[in-house]
């Protein structure tokens, strides 16, 4: 491996150890008591704009040409399709994450939206955590190479 394409995975390895980070804020702030209304709101919309940032960077840096998943098809053809799954959620979970934030500006009046909206928030973690197993198993499938788990 030369050594611009090992500083590069350092980068996605630093990326991914942020997204863990952002999702554990996430968490965080969804684990406190939504009766706090505005202070709760606050928190949830703070960790959902960083994740949203996370994600983003997460995308472009394995997405881009020339970059993790272009390698992956040049020396593992075989996992084109496990690719493009991958790709295909990164799309899937952006629009979730755009959505929520979305709906947390237009505001969540009432507490049954407020409850659905932190059901949503929590759905997209576990769909965050299942897309990151995969990319590990991909990662390793291809270069037998362990990315790392949170940081």
């Amino acid at each position: 491996m030369d050594e611009t394409y090992a500083a590069y995975l350092g980068k996605v390895q630093t990326q991914r150890a942020e997204l863990g980070e952002s999702m554990s804020a996430l968490q965080g702030a969804l684990d406190h008591p939504a009766g706090l209304g505005s202070t709760w709101r606050g928190r949830v919309r703070a960790a959902l704009t960083e994740l949203a940032h996370d994600l983003r960077d997460h995308v472009e840096l394995t997405e881009a040409p020339g970059g993790f998943y272009d390698d992956i098809l040049t020396k593992a053809p075989r996992l084109s399709h496990r690719v493009d799954e991958q790709k295909a959620e990164h799309a899937a979970l952006l629009a979730e994450v755009e959505r929520l934030l979305d709906e947390r500006d237009e505001g969540m009046p009432g507490e049954d939206a407020v409850a659905a909206h932190r059901e949503a928030a929590t759905r997209l973690l576990g769909q965050l955590v299942r897309h990151r197993q995969r990319g590990s198993d991909l990662t390793y499938e291809a270069y037998a190479v362990d990315l790392g788990g949170m940081g």
